[in-house]
């Protein structure tokens, strides 16, 4: 690969000089040599050390190369591997990219129509809380014209207040400050209605139930029967005393009872029990109304009906806060019972106690109104 340098004419190479050495033997003994003889010599040698030294440059040199090659052809090797590999990469990241973008493109599709679907949701949230307004204030309008209704009809305070505390836990919920006008005004009427005088009412009405409950089992002056005496005390029979001495004690057994004795205390019992006898058979009593002593059993029967009527006439006027029916029913009750029955007996004694405790309950109280309260409802609807 690498050539060795050819010498020109004016220097022999050194195989010429190797030539012409013979030719030098040749010559006749004694003869000095020339000065070209004398300088050929370390030339030929000079030469041939550089003839080596560039073999073995050359050598070396060729070696190097080789080595460069063959790692130059390892390098590219490797090079092409990892161009391989880089290619492979790149068109995985090229693919990664692709899916990458097509997810991409996907989400933005998706982001914009969860977007849309998001203002469509906040509309249709405040259409649906305008609407939630409008039926809460709805059915607070409804609940309170009830209530008032019930106030005016029946007097129906503990449900009025139940009502107005409903309407203002519903209003309570949202946090609108439009609402505080209509809380207001049910404040207020709730305490008008907590300022009014308490009416035992439930109290009352059990009252005219125990009444009603009794009027079939009270006695009437019609239907009374005689009442049988009760039976004397028989007398102890007077036995015979047992005779003792002057230090009192007993000596014997006490003396029989007489005969005599016998028969008298059995004429007096039976004496005692004919006259009780006899004596049921006439009674002698005061009555200022006679004709209630002539009634019929069915008029009897018609009359604790109509006592009953009136007690329950009496009580529906009293959940209708009536006073004047209520009085009316009640007297007419207490006069049919001091009439027609007999007010001797204690039932009758306690039904009587029961009504004047009822007729002494006061009616008379004026129940106010929810205007307040419903005018606030009704004009926010109309403002909104």
């Amino acid at each position: 690969m690498n050539e060795m340098p050819t010498l020109s004419e004016p220097n022999a190479s050194p195989a010429g000089a190797v030539k012409t050495a013979p030719q030098a033997a040749d010559q006749p003994a004694g003869r000095a040599p020339t000065l070209l003889e004398q300088l050929q010599k370390p030339m030929s040698i000079a030469v041939i050390v550089l003839a080596v030294l560039l073999a073995a440059q050359s050598w070396s040199t060729s070696k190097q190369i080789r080595n460069l090659r063959e790692e130059v052809a390892k390098r590219l090797q490797k090079g092409d591997v990892s161009n391989a590999e880089t290619g492979v990469l790149a068109r995985n990241v090229q693919e990664g990219t692709k899916e990458l973008q097509i997810k991409v493109g996907a989400l933005e599709n998706r982001q914009s129509e969860t977007q849309s679907q998001q203002l469509a949701l906040e509309q249709l949230y405040n259409d649906l809380s305008k609407n939630r307004d409008e039926w809460a204030l709805t059915e607070i309008e409804q609940v309170l014209s009830t209530a008032s209704q019930q106030l005016q009809l029946a007097g129906n305070v503990p449900g009025a207040l139940i009502a107005l505390q409903n309407a203002d836990r519903s209003l309570s919920r949202s946090d609108k400050p439009q609402f505080i006008t209509i809380r207001r005004a049910i404040g207020r009427d709730m305490e008008k209605l907590k300022a009014l005088p308490s009416v035992d009412s439930t109290g009352v009405a059990l009252r005219l139930d125990a009444v009603i409950a009794q009027v079939d089992s009270l006695p009437m002056l019609s239907d009374e029967t005689p009442a049988l005496p009760a039976a004397p005390e028989k007398p102890k029979k007077a036995g015979a005393k047992p005779v003792r001495d002057a230090a009192g004690k007993l000596v014997g057994p006490p003396a029989p009872e007489p005969l005599l004795q016998k028969v008298r205390d059995g004429f007096n019992t039976w004496s005692g029990d004919m006259w009780a006898d006899v004596r049921q058979l006439i009674r002698i009593r005061r009555v200022d109304t006679p004709e209630a002593l002539m009634l019929s059993p069915t008029q009897s029967y018609f009359l604790r009906e109509n006592v009953k009527l009136r007690l329950l006439n009496a009580r529906m006027a009293l959940l209708s806060r009536n006073e004047t029916a209520f009085r009316n029913d009640l007297i007419a009750a207490q006069d049919a019972l001091a009439k027609y029955f007999d007010t001797r007996a204690k039932s009758t004694q306690t039904a009587q106690a029961l009504l004047r405790q009822v007729q002494g309950s006061n009616l008379a109280i004026e129940m106010p109104t929810l205007s307040d309260s419903l005018t606030a409802v009704r004009n926010y609807k109309a403002k909104s």
